[in-house]
C-alpha cells in the first residue's frame, strides 16, 4: 500500500512526500523514510517563497506523523536552505547515478540518520509522479 503526503496540489503548485525505504548494502536491514519529489510551483509564481513554504509545511507534516528523515534528488543550490546536506555524508546512495550533490538527506529528529547506509528504494509509483 502506498501512502503519500500531499501538502498542496493545485494548477498553481504541488508537492509530493512518498515513503521509501533505504536497503543496507547487505540487504538484511531498512530503514523507513520519506521522500520529497515533486515539487513544482509555476514559473510566473516562482521567486515569491510558494515553494519554500511548501517544503515547509510538508517537513513539518512528516515529522508529525513520525518520520525521522526525508530523502530529496534536487537542485543542490535550492534544498540546503531547508538543512538538506548531500546523503553521502551517512552512506546513503541513489538508485540514478545522479550527482552527489543532488542527492540530500535531511535529519527531522537528530541522530535519525546515525548508522544508516545503502541505496534508497523508491516504490513504482515513484516513477508516475
Amino acid at each position: 500500500m502506498l501512502v503519500f503526503v500531499m501538502v498542496s496540489h493545485t494548477r498553481q503548485r504541488r508537492t509530493l512526500f512518498l515513503p521509501i525505504v533505504i536497503k543496507s548494502g547487505a540487504g538484511d536491514k531498512e530503514y523507513e523514510t520519506i521522500s520529497l519529489a515533486p515539487l513544482s510551483v509555476r514559473p510566473e509564481l516562482q521567486k515569491q517563497g510558494i515553494g519554500g513554504r511548501l517544503i515547509k509545511e510538508g517537513l513539518e507534516a512528516c515529522k508529525k506523523l513520525g518520520y525521522g528523515s526525508v530523502i530529496v534528488l534536487g537542485h543542490p543550490e535550492y534544498y540546503p536552505k531547508f538543512g538538506f546536506e548531500p546523503a553521502s555524508k551517512w552512506g546513503i546512495d541513489d538508485p540514478f547515478g545522479a550527482p552527489e550533490e543532488a542527492f540530500m538527506a535531511l535529519e527531522l529528529k537528530e541522530g535519525a540518520l546515525e548508522g544508516v547506509s545503502g541505496v534508497v528504494d523508491y516504490p513504482e509509483e515513484f516513477n508516475d509522479v
